[in-house]
């Protein structure tokens, strides 16, 4: 054999060999990678080959499948009553992908999940059958809040406050899944996009904004767990009004004839007196008002439940101008309606804060449980005594200050109001926000909401806490207080 012949020879030799290391690294190191690829058509073709796994509310199912005629993808994802529990499911879509439980547990409902297989399936690679998610939500709590919000823009949410489970979670305007579930829905999909109010946006998990007076809750359990007032019928030292720090800019109460000055935190509360907790937040200081929000959950980078919540957010580096704003819920502090309601769940809770989900079990499809969150998981954010006097005052708010709108004849029903600025020079539609607890006499059932309302077309005269979201909120616990 000559020289060349050998060397065309081991050249040879050479590709087929490095063919054989390249199929050897693609099916023995890349094969799942590439199975799981987004732009893997088979991937696609496989999950919808058969129907899909159900979320369940209340024990009955909110999702299903249907034959498809035409094309390689035989079943497509359909909801009962869509837009009611779309900002619970998410979508499943064959074009667009999949958000919220349908995105989180997409291996679990179309069956490609390790936990369902069998030995035999995982030797051969076989589809399971799906398995299914089932909810912790209310169907009556959030049908409650659903024709509450009506044509409003906002959110709301209810937890159990004991346990931390999410009866109610409503985003409005919400959109109807099955309308974007195929291949062919691109001019559903692009009106979805093109909405200027967001209906793809789940504005109680991952809308956070100004959250206005109801932050004065966490600035009054700051006052009296650092000992700046012993309880809230002390008087404080709250001149009105009141200047901020360092600036001739003087901060108003809504109310000019409310008694504010040096108000208790009582009627502070009751009548959402500005001066009385921006200058709190001075007294106390960022810090102290920073790591009383921290415990009731802000500046959380993963709240899961399981769906992951925008961060909530009290901000730091701020001069005592600044500080003094963030007391009324302003300047750059956000949250969102889940923050809200985990505020008022912990006080409701004797101070302790379960942590909130909307996931009870997941399932195979024999509903074998292979997966289950506890409702124990618990941690403390105030002592006790914080948390009963400021449950009193909140009652007070209800029965005699902004929150009449929210009483529930006999339950106990504690609250707070707030008006947040929207824009420069809050220049937009403030927005209108209510959080509260409500327990049964009776019963002693008891239920934590959080509602706000963006845009509702009223006159900004008419915009408040009390007129646009206690209604709502009020609606919302009626129904949790009947299950």
């Amino acid at each position: 054999m000559n020289k060349t012949i050998r060397r065309a020879s081991a050249f040879c030799l050479l590709l087929v060999l490095a063919l054989l290391v390249r199929a050897t690294w693609v099916q023995g190191y890349q094969a799942k990678a590439l199975a799981d690829d987004e732009h893997n058509r088979r991937k696609t073709i496989a999950q919808y080959a058969h129907p899909l796994g159900d979320i369940i509310v209340a024990g009955s199912p909110v999702t299903g499948s249907k034959g498809t005629t035409g094309g390689d993808l035989r079943y497509k994802r359909t909801y009962t009553h869509g837009e009611l529990y779309a900002a619970v499911t998410g979508y499943s879509s064959q074009a667009y992908g999949a958000t919220q439980l349908e995105g989180i547990y997409g291996d679990v409902l179309d069956g490609t999940d390790d936990r369902l297989k069998n030995p035999e399936d995982l030797l051969t690679g076989a589809q399971a059958t799906p398995g299914n998610v089932l909810t912790t939500i209310d169907p009556d709590v959030q049908k409650a809040a659903y024709e509450a919000l009506g044509d409003d823009k906002g959110a709301a949410v209810a937890m159990d406050p004991s346990t931390g489970r999410i009866l109610g979670m409503v985003s409005t305007p919400s959109y109807d899944p099955s309308k974007i579930s195929g291949t062919g829905d691109g001019d559903a999909w692009k009106a979805l996009l093109d909405d200027g109010d967001k209906p793809l946006v789940n504005r109680a998990l991952r809308q956070p904004l100004a959250p206005g007076s109801t932050f004065k809750l966490v600035v009054a359990a700051a006052a009296l767990e650092n000992g700046l007032y012993g309880s809230v019928d002390e008087r404080t030292d709250s001149p009105d009004p009141y200047t901020l720090p360092n600036t001739s800019t003087v901060l108003r109460n809504e109310n000019a004839s409310a008694p504010c000055e040096n108000a208790t935190l009582r009627t502070a509360l009751q009548y959402s007196c500005n001066n009385v907790f921006a200058k709190a937040a001075v007294d106390l200081g960022q810090d102290e008002v920073k790591e009383m929000a921290d415990a009731f959950g802000f500046d959380t980078e993963k709240l899961d439940v399981p769906v992951r919540a925008a961060r909530s957010v009290y901000p730091t580096g701020m001069d005592k101008a600044q500080t003094a704003l963030t007391g009324i819920g302003q300047f750059e502090v956000t949250a969102t309606p889940l923050q809200m309601a985990m505020v008022t769940s912990a006080l409701a809770n004797g101070g302790e804060l379960a942590a909130p989900h909307m996931v009870s079990r997941v399932t195979d499809g024999d509903g074998t449980v292979l997966e289950e969150t506890g409702d124990d998981d618990t941690e403390r954010v105030v002592e006790e005594s914080t948390a009963k006097q400021l449950r009193s005052a909140m009652v007070t708010v209800v029965e005699e200050g902004t929150g009449a709108n929210a009483r529930i004849p006999g339950a106990e029903v504690g609250g707070k109001t707030g008006t947040a600025q929207n824009g420069v020079d809050n220049s937009n539609t403030p927005y209108a926000w209510f959080t509260s607890y409500a327990k049964d006499r009776g019963s002693g059932q008891e239920v934590a909401v959080a509602v706000i309302v963006e845009d509702s077309g009223s006159a900004r005269s008419e915009v408040s806490g009390n007129g646009l979201a206690a209604p709502i909120a009020q609606k919302m616990m009626m129904a949790a207080l009947e299950r």
